[in-house]
């Protein structure tokens, strides 16, 4: 709601674009969610599914070798292979002959019950032979018949890795220190293996491993040796957080991988496989990439729509408002009228239309309008100058009266020539501040020779050259603090005059200390200012300033009265110089 609030006061351009962006965004989230949790659905069902296949072949796995394992006593307790093994050479040739081909066949016959079973062998150490299931003539290789003692198997599982080869061998007799009378062994196939490993995710172009980590051996089916480093380090991971099954995403060389792992106690063994998520979720990918394909559609249709709806709604709306601005201006410009006929080139065409009715009225009304102002000035400034005119020749005739003040006579006689050639030189309505600044000082010093001394007066501030204001604006002012706070004080007076400027408003004061005044009367006065547009009677002072003020800058400028600080009336004189 604060949001709607922020934006009651923004540009009709910024509230369709956020209508537009709020309507879009929702759906092409919605969109994306879709995707994403469908990527997550399939990686989750695939996994599961690749997990399960590694438990039936890790599970055959283990079947296969338990079943080994558990056959191979059978096999150790032939009666020939004891006897061979404890007479050696004290039989006949043919018998040892005999016996070894009823052993082979045995053998074969073991090899031939799995097919994870490579080989099946005898060591003998007495006749120093090992006898294979096919072949005859072999002997005893010293290094693998000392792998094959249980005796070096430190492990729990029954597997011995001996030069890249697994074994599963039982010695005869066993748990015993000495050595051993001959020792019973099955090499298994890791081709077998492997290809059983290669069956859980070499459809999806995948890699799998079964690894040993306490004997460091393993059987895998990809050929990417460095993807087989960071399995065995995820291994590790899984063995330290003692993970026995499950399936994350592993990051390796920019690619993401769709790993599944369990953990096979017969073997002591992790089978990982890792298969290329693109090719597991390859149809999304497809859809991932339609999604950007409308998300960069999305931002052309959002920049397209801006584009016309700044073109053909804002900028035609702007141009009228500004339009509208100008009229209230007083600038009643046209509007160039480049639309057809939709709905802003009707509005163009009424604008235009009130702007020429507007013309019309305005040149009937004006001159007459100009008349009748010129006139009610005429008439107003008027009524100063006799005002005026009968203070001076009073004054003058005191002073000729008098024979010590024929000097302030004669300066008196200059002033009020000064004063009414300024009255007299022209009849314009308007004249330079500066002028009008000067035609005080000359009063001031008019009623200077009246009072003396007693009437200190202060002029302050800017006096703008280039400025103009309608003629006897100051002058009434200060005529009025003579005549009615300073004139018939005891105490000696003090007149204060400056200007004050802000931006295009301009402020003349007129401040004295006179006692005479009480804050009624001020309050009373400010009412007279307030009604005197109202008034016809013949007025002068302050109230003829001020009409003549809000004739010619409107009725946000004139006169307005406080206290001052100096103890008596404080007029100000608020002008517009824009």
């Amino acid at each position: 709601m604060k949001f709607l609030f922020f934006l009651r006061d923004s540009s009709i351009f910024k509230k369709v674009m956020v209508a537009f962006l709020t309507a879009l965004l929702p759906l092409m989230m919605i969109t994306w969610m879709i995707n994403e949790r469908g990527s997550d659905n399939i990686r989750k069902e695939i996994s599961e599914s690749i997990l399960n296949t590694t438990r039936f072949y890790l599970d055959s796995l283990d079947k296969e070798a338990d079943r080994i394992d558990r056959y191979l006593p059978n096999y150790v307790m032939d009666k020939d292979l004891m006897e061979i093994a404890t007479t050696g050479h004290d039989i006949t040739y043919y018998e040892l002959t005999h016996k070894i081909l009823e052993i082979q066949k045995r053998l074969d016959l073991m090899k031939n019950s799995s097919p994870f079973i490579q080989e099946a062998r005898a060591y003998v150490p007495l006749i120093d032979r090992t006898i294979l299931s096919l072949k005859y003539e072999t002997s005893i290789d010293d290094s693998e018949y000392t792998a094959m003692q249980q005796t070096d198997k430190l492990y729990a599982e029954p597997f011995t890795y001996w030069n890249d080869r697994l074994f599963i061998s039982m010695q005869y007799p066993a748990n015993t220190i000495r050595r051993p009378i001959y020792i019973v062994g099955v090499e298994l196939s890791a081709n077998k293996i492997r290809e059983t490993l290669a069956q859980i995710g070499e459809s999806r172009d995948g890699q799998s491993v079964l690894l040993n980590l306490d004997r460091g051996w393993e059987i895998e089916s990809g050929t990417d040796s460095a993807l087989m480093e960071r399995m065995k380090e995820f291994a590790a991971e899984k063995r330290a957080s003692k993970s026995e099954e499950g399936y994350e995403t592993l990051h390796y060389a920019g690619h993401r991988y769709l790993t599944v792992y369990k953990y096979s106690n017969v073997w002591n063994s992790y089978s990982i496989t890792c298969i290329p998520e693109a090719n597991v979720l390859g149809p999304l990918q497809k859809y991932r990439f339609w999604f950007l394909g409308a998300c960069v559609l999305a931002v052309f249709i959002v920049f397209f729509f801006s584009y016309f709806l700044l073109r053909f709604i804002y900028r035609p709306l702007m141009k009228l408002v500004h339009s509208f601005r100008r009229v209230q201006q007083n600038r009643l410009d046209l509007i160039p009228i480049d639309r057809g006929h939709d709905e802003f080139g009707y509005l163009y065409q009424a604008f235009n239309d009130t702007v020429r009715s507007l013309k019309t009225l305005i040149e009937e009304n004006y001159e007459q309008q100009i008349r009748n102002q010129r006139s009610e000035l005429k008439r107003l400034q008027s009524q100063i100058n006799p005002h005026f005119l009968y203070n001076c020749f009073f004054v003058l005739c005191r002073l000729i009266k008098s024979e010590h003040q024929k000097d302030k006579a004669y300066q008196f006689c200059m002033h009020i020539g000064q004063y009414f050639q300024f009255i007299t030189r022209n009849d314009e309505d308007e004249i330079p501040f500066e002028l009008e600044v000067e035609h005080s000082r000359t009063y001031v010093d008019m009623q200077s020779i009246c009072y003396g001394d007693r009437i200190q007066v202060k002029f302050d501030g800017e006096v703008p050259k280039d400025m103009v204001v309608p003629r006897l604006i100051l002058q009434p002012i200060i005529e009025n603090a003579y005549k009615y706070a300073l004139g018939n004080m005891l105490p000696k007076g003090e007149l204060w005059v400056h200007t004050e400027r802000k931006g295009n408003d301009f402020s003349l004061y007129v401040e004295d200390n006179g006692n005479s005044i009480s804050d009624e009367e001020i309050e009373q006065l400010k009412l007279r200012l307030k009604q005197s547009s109202n008034r016809i009677e013949e007025t002068t002072g302050l109230i003829n300033v001020h009409r003549r003020i809000q004739l010619r800058y409107g009725v946000d400028c004139g006169i307005t009265l406080s206290r001052s600080i100096l103890g008596g009336l404080k007029v100000r004189i608020n002008l517009n110089i824009s």
